[in-house]
């Protein structure tokens, strides 16, 4: 009785066992049912786990009556060995896709046998400003998912290698813009430029960079980060090498504001790339120490420019029409590091928000992936596992798209290639200037436009004050000879800072030697001989040769003011501008002082890096504006040479914790489908600025102190003021 009694309790109990699991099974088959309608019903496009035929056609076979689930036995059978047979749940599976593959993508196409809980709105029936608020709400969540992502994929190996690769980048327009500086002097004498010519260097190079970062940053937005960072850098490293083997000044300054136009794209990219592979916790700290690579680019340049262009036995000469100087090398040797960063950024992915932005869902699940496993492998944890499946993705708005006839010429497809993607970056320019984004867009181009106007034209201003002082200070060591007479005398030394007045040369020789800074007034030359006499800064007036014979010299009519030459020849003159930089002691002071100027901002550079998420990025960027525009009063003590450069070097150290915060400001105000436009309008805001600050503080060396100290102040003030009224994007995750 009892064994009977035992076995129909048994029963029982297996009974309600078997109850139990077929009704939670049903009730998360259903669960899944209304997911995947919701999802249509949204236009939800989603990653989702591969499932197994035996759970796909269990789904198809139960539908909802009166709130009861019915089935037939032989889905019940196959039901209920999807969970109990293999021992787990299906939540917790381990998709394959982990190991061989991405994860099923629902297009959110119907499928046999689907439960709808409504009839979506077809797209077509919708208006733009409908699917515009539905891309924005998808935004939001992606924005908040991708946050989540990142933190799952950690900071590790694959963020400092990529940091590295994107360092050689900014670094590369770090040099850019310093190489426009220590050139300029030696191209321009070279190339026997007019003065009329000269200073049109450093202005072509800016607006090549100006143009640069416009376009290549709004084509960041459309093609990725990666392809156009790689083919601008390309145009960069490719003129810059070319520009050193031209022999022209206007070819010349045609490679360098192609190349300009090359490395123009290398700040808006950069940033964007970065931040994009950052979690919210790390990007004002990493953001900033990748500012640092634009100084290690200026210690760079420095350093290679005080080695190279002094010395002038580097250069080599193919005949008179060829020279190669030491500026050349100089040059070619600055295009290091833009190659290296073609080089390397061939083996880093594309960024992943950036996919994800423009509906591709696998690469973006891939490269994902990618920066987990290569994470975890450096952490020794390479059995940790990628759990992220489903990935919300953006509606994706149709365009008009103008077609082209496949039978075209294919320079006439080339073209319409390329007024297309024109068309397309203007387009989003225009968004850049649409609510929410428009104030903040007007905001930060006065801040860069302000900070960049006091930066750049304060670096000009500082060396030429510099220059003046040491002109100046070698004027007045001078040495003046007023009616001296030498006759049958030998000058095979060199004649340096001497003005000769009423002077009378009789029987004199001139061999192998130098003239820097000498200057002839109302002098006679009676029966001399010239011969090697190599002539810098030196000019003969009102003077008359008679009887004279001039052998492999550089004295020509634009030495020779108002002289008469009487029965005089000259033979196998030196055609060209000569160069010499023999003991010139200028030269090198003014690479040591950008060095030393560039090196400040290395204390800058750290304490930004250290404080960016404490103190936050506003309080940084309107604080070091501030400061920096206070520290411009002191500059009315800068009377030597010493102070002037103390000041350079504190000025820098207080700036460029603005230029570090206004590069992350920047990059997270914007969303992604606008990030590189708007960052490179920025940029090329910037550009313009410099070119700006070059012409007007240039024209007031040596005249007066008030205006530029002034005027830069009032404008850092000004701009940093700007700055604290932007909004705060420190707690912000990357929309």
């Amino acid at each position: 009785m009892d064994e009977t009694h035992n076995n129909r309790t048994s029963l029982v109990k297996g009974a309600k066992d078997i109850a139990k699991e077929a009704k939670r099974h049903a009730a998360k088959n259903f669960s899944k049912a209304v997911d995947r309608a919701s999802d249509e019903y949204s236009a939800h496009r989603s990653y989702n786990r591969f499932q197994n035929e035996d759970e796909e056609e269990d789904y198809n076979s139960y539908t909802q009556q009166d709130g009861h689930y019915a089935d037939n036995a032989a889905n019940d059978e196959d039901g209920a060995s999807s969970d109990a047979t293999e021992g787990h749940d299906d939540e917790d599976e381990i998709y394959e896709g982990e190991y061989q593959g991405v994860p099923a993508f629902n297009d959110g196409k119907p499928r046999d046998g689907q439960v709808a809980l409504g009839q979506p709105v077809s797209d077509s029936l919708k208006s733009h400003k409908e699917l515009e608020n539905e891309r924005q709400a998808d935004e939001e969540e992606l924005a908040q998912q991708y946050e989540l992502i990142l933190q799952e994929c950690g900071h590790g190996r694959f963020q400092w290698q990529l940091y590295f690769v994107l360092g050689l980048a900014l670094m590369s327009d770090g040099v850019e813009v310093f190489v426009v500086g220590f050139v300029l002097p030696s191209a321009e004498t070279d190339m026997c430029v007019p003065n009329s010519g000269a200073g049109w260097l450093g202005s072509i190079v800016y607006l090549g960079m100006m143009f640069g970062a416009f376009f290549w940053g709004g084509l960041s937005d459309k093609v990725g980060r990666k392809q156009c960072l790689l083919i601008s850098m390309s145009v960069n490293g490719f003129f810059a090498f070319l520009s050193s083997f031209v022999q022209g000044y206007s070819m010349f300054l045609f490679c360098r504001m192609v190349s300009g136009f090359g490395i123009g794209g290398a700040v808006p990219i950069v940033f964007s790339y970065f931040a994009e592979v950052l979690a919210r916790e790390k990007r004002g700290e990493h953001l900033s120490w990748l500012c640092m690579f634009w100084m290690i680019g200026g210690i760079y340049a420095s350093a290679m420019a005080w080695a190279i262009i002094p010395h002038y036995g580097w250069s080599f000469s193919m005949g008179s029409a060829y020279q190669f100087h030491s500026w050349r090398v100089f040059v070619v040797v600055c295009a290091l590091p833009c190659v290296s960063a073609v080089v390397a950024l061939t083996f880093m992915p594309e960024s992943p928000r950036f996919y994800l932005e423009m509906g591709k869902h696998d690469e973006a699940w891939m490269v994902l992936k990618h920066i987990h496993d290569t994470n975890m492998r450096a952490r020794g944890e390479p059995e940790r596992v990628f759990t992220v499946n489903r990935i919300k993705i953006p509606k994706q708005l149709d365009e008009l798209v103008e077609m082209q006839n496949e039978s075209a010429n294919p320079a006439v497809k080339v073209l319409f290639k390329i007024k297309s993607e024109l068309r397309g970056i203007w387009l989003t320019f225009m968004r850049c200037f649409n609510y929410p984004v428009k104030d903040n867009t007007i905001k930060l181009a006065a801040v860069w436009f302000t900070l960049s106007f006091g930066y750049y034209g304060l670096s000009v201003w500082f060396p030429d004050v510099i220059k003046h002082l040491q002109a100046d200070e070698y004027a007045s060591r001078v040495k003046i000879y007023n009616n001296e007479r030498i006759e049958d005398f030998t000058f095979n030394f060199t004649l340096e800072n001497q003005i000769h007045r009423n002077g009378v040369f009789l029987n004199d020789r001139f061999i192998g030697m130098k003239f820097k800074a000498v200057t002839f007034i109302d002098s006679s030359f009676l029966n001399c001989y010239f011969e090697d006499v190599s002539s810098v800064g030196s000019f003969f007036k009102n003077c008359t040769f008679v009887d004279s014979f001039f052998y492999n010299t550089d004295i020509d009519d634009a030495k020779l003011t108002n002289s008469r030459v009487i029965n005089s020849s000259f033979h196998h003159n030196k055609t060209g501008c000569q160069m010499t930089f023999d003991d010139d002691y200028s030269a090198y002071w003014v690479y040591f002082v950008n060095f030393l100027g560039t090196l400040a901002v290395l204390p800058g550079n750290i304490v930004s890096a250290l404080l960016m998420d404490k103190i936050g990025r506003l309080s940084m960027l309107g604080g070091s504006m501030v400061l920096s525009g206070i520290s411009c009063f002191f500059l009315w003590f800068g009377t030597s040479e010493s102070m002037m450069i103390f000041m350079l070097c504190l000025y820098n150290g207080l700036s460029i914790s603005a230029w570090n915060s206004l590069d992350v400001v920047t990059t997270e105000l914007y969303p992604t489908d606008r990030r590189g436009t708007g960052f490179g309008f920025c940029n090329a805001m910037c550009k313009l600025a410099a070119v700006l600050g070059n012409l007007i503080f240039g024209s007031l060396v040596g005249i007066t102190k008030a205006i530029p100290i002034l005027l830069a102040s009032s404008v850092l003030v000004g701009g940093g003021l700007i700055g604290l009224r932007l909004p705060d994007t420190r707690a912000n995750v990357l929309m």
